[in-house]
Parts: C-alpha cells; sequence; structure tokens
C-alpha cells in the first residue's frame, strides 16, 4: 500500500530493477579494479562493463538455487560468456549485496533530504504570513498565555532543520563500502580493491567489518528516520486538534467534491493527517527492529536480511510519503485569526492571571499572598463565567494595592508578542 502512495523516485531506488543493477555496479568496479592491479586482463573488461541480467532468468534459477547472489550472477554470466569467470573473484555476497544497499541508503537520504528542504521552506513561510497572528498558547490543553501561531510554525522549522542535520549525519553512516571477504580479512581480496571499488562508487571504505557491514550503522538510519517521522506526527497531531469542531482554529485542506463521512455530508475530518500519524508509528516499529538487527552471531548470521528487505524499503517510502503529505497540507492550510481571538477571550481574560500575580508582588505582597488572591478570583471567574477584570476591580484587596486604571493596563495582549520580532531576528526569518 505504501507503494501505491509513494512518488516514483522512492520507489525507484527500491525497486529489484534497481538493486540488482547496484549490485551490478559493484562487481563491475570490483573487475576494474583487480584489473588494474592486473590480476584480470583488460581485454576481459569490455564485455563485463556491457553486462546485463534478466529479470525473469534470475527467477528461474532461484527456483534451483534458493540463493539470489548466485541466481544472479549466473544470469548475469549467461549474457557476458567466457569473461563472466572474473566476476566475484574473491567476492562474498554481502561484499556486493551491503555495498549496493548503502548506495540505496545513500540515495534514499538524498531523496528524503530534498524533502526536508521543502517542508523547511514550506514552514518558513507560514511563520513569516503569521508572525502576528495572535492565538492562545495552551498548556495540558488548559489555555495558558497568548502567542501567535507564526512561533508555532517557527518551532515546527527548527524542528525539522534539525531533523536535516540528523538526516545528513545518518547519511555519513550508512554512505560505507564493504568489499574484505567472508569474515572481513581480506583474506581472498586485499583492501586495495575495497579502497578502488569504493572510490568508483562514491563511498567510504568500512575501516573494518565482518562478512558484513555492521548494523549499528543501519539502526542509526532507520531511527533518524523514526525521529523525523515522530516529528511529523506531533505537527499532525497539532493540526488534528486545532482542526476540533469546538476549537476549529487551522484546518487541513479540503478540496471541492471531498467527503469526510459515507453518512454524514457536513463532515471534514483531518484525515490527511491522521494518515501521517498512523504510519509515523509504522517507522517507529521498524526503528525497533533495526535496533534488534545489530546483534548478530558471531561474524554474520542472516536474522537481519529478511526484517532489512521490509523495514528499510518501506521505512524510506513511508517517510518520503508523509513528508510529501505534511508540506502540502502546510502550504495549503486554512488559518482562522477570527476564531483564534474568538478562544483567546473564551476565559474572559483569565491568561492575564500572571501579570495580576506579578503587579501585586511588585507592590510589595509576597508571592504566597498574591497567589491566593489572584487564585481565588481566578476560580470564581471559572465557576461564574464572570469576566476575570471586573472581579479584580471588585476586590478589595487588589484594588489596595493596584488602580483600576493599573489593573486595565495589565489586560494587554500586545504585552505578550513583543519579543516575537526578536525571535524572529534570532531565527533569520524575515
Amino acid at each position: 500500500m505504501i507503494e501505491r502512495y509513494s512518488r516514483p523516485q522512492m520507489k525507484h531506488i527500491w525497486s529489484d530493477e534497481n538493486k540488482f543493477q547496484q549490485w551490478l555496479q559493484v562487481e563491475i568496479a570490483a573487475c576494474e579494479a583487480w584489473a588494474e592491479l592486473g590480476a584480470i586482463p583488460q581485454e576481459a573488461l569490455p564485455p563485463i562493463r556491457a553486462a546485463s541480467f534478466d529479470m525473469e532468468r534470475m527467477k528461474e534459477i532461484l527456483k534451483e538455487t534458493h540463493h539470489d547472489m548466485t541466481a544472479f550472477l549466473r544470469a548475469v554470466a549467461e549474457k557476458v560468456g567466457p569473461q563472466a569467470r572474473f566476476i566475484h573473484l574473491g567476492l562474498t555476497s554481502s561484499d556486493v549485496m551491503d555495498t549496493a544497499l548503502s548506495r540505496q541508503l545513500v540515495a534514499a537520504c538524498d531523496l528524503l533530504a530534498e524533502d526536508i528542504r521543502q517542508l523547511i521552506s514550506t514552514l518558513e513561510k507560514q511563520a513569516v504570513q503569521h508572525r502576528h497572528t495572535i492565538m492562545v498558547g495552551r498548556t495540558h490543553g488548559v489555555h495558558a498565555e497568548p502567542i501567535t501561531f507564526g512561533l508555532k510554525m517557527a518551532l515546527w522549522r527548527e524542528e525539522m532543520k534539525r531533523n536535516a542535520h540528523r538526516l545528513e549525519e545518518a547519511r555519513k553512516t550508512v554512505a560505507v563500502g564493504k568489499v574484505s571477504g567472508a569474515v572481513g580479512t581480506y583474506a581472498t581480496v586485499p583492501p586495495q580493491i575495497e579502497e578502488k571499488v569504493c572510490l568508483r562508487l562514491s563511498l567510504e571504505p568500512a575501516p573494518v567489518s565482518s562478512q558484513i557491514i555492521q548494523r549499528d550503522r543501519h539502526a542509526q538510519f532507520v531511527t533518524t528516520l523514526a525521529l523525523v517521522a515522530a516529528s511529523l506526527e506531533k505537527f499532525a497531531t497539532e493540526i488534528r486538534s486545532l482542526q476540533r469542531t469546538e476549537i476549529l482554529e487551522a484546518e487541513e485542506p479540503f478540496e471541492r467534491g471531498q467527503t469526510g463521512s459515507s453518512a454524514m455530508p457536513h463532515k471534514r475530518n483531518p484525515e490527511l493527517c491522521e494518515r501521517i500519524c498512523g504510519l509515523a508509528r509504522l517507522i517507529r516499529g521498524h526503528a525497533v527492529t533495526a535496533m534488534e538487527n545489530v546483534a548478530l552471531w558471531h561474524e554474520r548470521d542472516i536474522s537481519h536480511s529478511s526484517t532489512e528487505r521490509i523495514i528499510l524499503p518501506d521505512s524510506c517510502l513511508a517517510l518520503d510519503y508523509i513528508l510529501y503529505l505534511m508540506t502540502n497540507i502546510v502550504e495549503n492550510l486554512q488559518v482562522y485569526p477570527e476564531r483564534m481571538k474568538e478562544n483567546l477571550e473564551l476565559t474572559q481574560g483569565l491568561i492575564f492571571s500572571q501579570r495580576v500575580l506579578l503587579a501585586l508582588i511588585e507592590k510589595g505582597l509576597s508571592r504566597e499572598q498574591a497567589y491566593e488572591i489572584v487564585q481565588r478570583n481566578a476560580m470564581k471567574a471559572w465557576r461564574e463565567r464572570s469576566p476575570f477584570l471586573d472581579l479584580l476591580t471588585g476586590d478589595d484587596e487588589v484594588t489596595a494595592h493596584i488602580s483600576t486604571s493599573e489593573l486595565r493596563a495589565l489586560f494587554d495582549y500586545q504585552y505578550f508578542l513583543r519579543h516575537v520580532d526578536a525571535v524572529f531576528e534570532r531565527l533569520g526569518l524575515k
């Protein structure tokens, strides 16, 4: 199902055709390296460089061998002819498969990095546009003090910048090749071959390896993808909450002709954001599997192989898809400033409680005294749904220290926003 929604570039990276093509590139690079060392005659290279494989023939051979590398090598040999005897010289399957896999991971990283850049750019636009769009900030789901919607977008933008850095580090970690033979001792293939192969394939040689590239590298990659997905789930959860009927301060795009419910025509459900949340859970699960793949028996077993055929493509495909979804959601997000203002005033001024508290302290009251006075009036405002300011101006304990005019001056939304521009300047947003 993930493939159905993913874009062609990522699907190509994880296609069987591309995987086997990457295997072939590793094999050709190894032959070229051997030729440089004089172990393979130069005249053997042209047919090897022109090598190809037939997918259907591979499948036929696989039914016999039950080993995809030997099926691949036989299918290639049938195309190359006698010079095929030099292909896979001194190599073990993982020399080819793991090095080729690194190339796929690097390509996937590059595509995901571009996805992230696009989302960052979209978040920047919304942040700047709504820099001064005032709304209530919520802690524990309860009204706290005013913020701006632009600050919320700027916060997400910075988180995605951190994710971009994490992905860059993960790319470096997986951008390694391994051509060191059956157990990593270079007994049948010297280190020079590995160096030449990796140079040709734009990879770094793994400083030391067993039969495989160590799976902590792949675990870092998948956990990084899970972190990115966790951020997207965070953003999607917030939009879902803001879209609730009782709040309705922002809403994911809803196209003409779209239906939210087969039974209730009025429904406008945040189904895109819910889809992101669901797929983020999938990627997190893959991160657990990737970490469990780190511990293998001795120099290698094959318990990681079956899971990687699922978790690596699926994590990349799913993240590519939900990054695309989130960018589209943010770009076309419906924002309702008037509703934000209505909700800001729901508690009839209670959000100014801290300002009153601090003013009483400045007048000489202890924090405990001031807190008790303000909380008493705040709780009454909650119970009676009375304007907080009216209750304060009618409280002798308050007016004994703060005049009515001073109280009214405290109830100013702009007080909370006076440093917003400084934050945007710090972030380099104009």
